[in-house]
């Protein structure tokens, strides 16, 4: 169905018959359900919380257990911010956040494995293009240039790409 069926469908139907519909989509679908429940009740200080808790959990789990250190636990909050409308700033924060305990995790932890090391490129370089993008280096300039100094101080193989991804955003 395209938007301009589905336009046509709901002009069609009642105000009660429209509730209705609403209603069920969000009675049967988490995501229309964490829409509404965003749209009319933003906590996005509580959100970004409990969002910095679970990516930091994935590293430094509580407990004593072993940490699994997976990126995608990021990705998928930075995808349902995105979608849910959360101010750009938080994103931000959470793209590098990201990285951020990373870097603490292999400071803890030596990894071996060169994918670790490249994965946290990779996010290191959405963050800092969705940075650029949205005008935030000035907001953000001062924690993508330590990230970068991180690297080169711990000397990652890879270090030359953060470097080079901090200054080419920084101009």
């Amino acid at each position: 169905m395209s938007q301009k069926d589905l336009k046509i469908y709901l002009k069609g139907l009642k105000k009660i018959q429209l509730e209705d519909q609403i209603i069920d989509l969000y009675k049967r679908f988490k995501d229309v359900k964490s829409y509404y429940d965003f749209a009319f009740n933003p906590k996005e200080d509580k959100l970004l919380e409990e969002c910095k808790f679970k990516i930091k959990k994935e590293y430094f789990p509580e407990n004593g257990r072993k940490s699994k250190a997976r990126r995608s636990v990021a990705h998928k909050y930075i995808r349902k911010f995105i979608q849910l409308g959360v101010d750009e700033k938080i994103i931000a924060d959470i793209m590098l956040f990201n990285v951020e305990i990373a870097q603490a995790f292999s400071i803890e932890k030596y990894i071996k494995q060169e994918s670790f090391y490249i994965s946290l490129l990779k996010s290191f370089e959405e963050a800092v293009i969705f940075i650029g993008e949205k005008g935030l280096i000035p907001d953000f300039q001062t924690r993508i240039e330590k990230i970068a100094l991180f690297t080169k101080e711990q000397n990652w193989f890879n270090y030359n790409q953060f470097v080079k991804h901090s200054l080419n955003r920084a101009l």
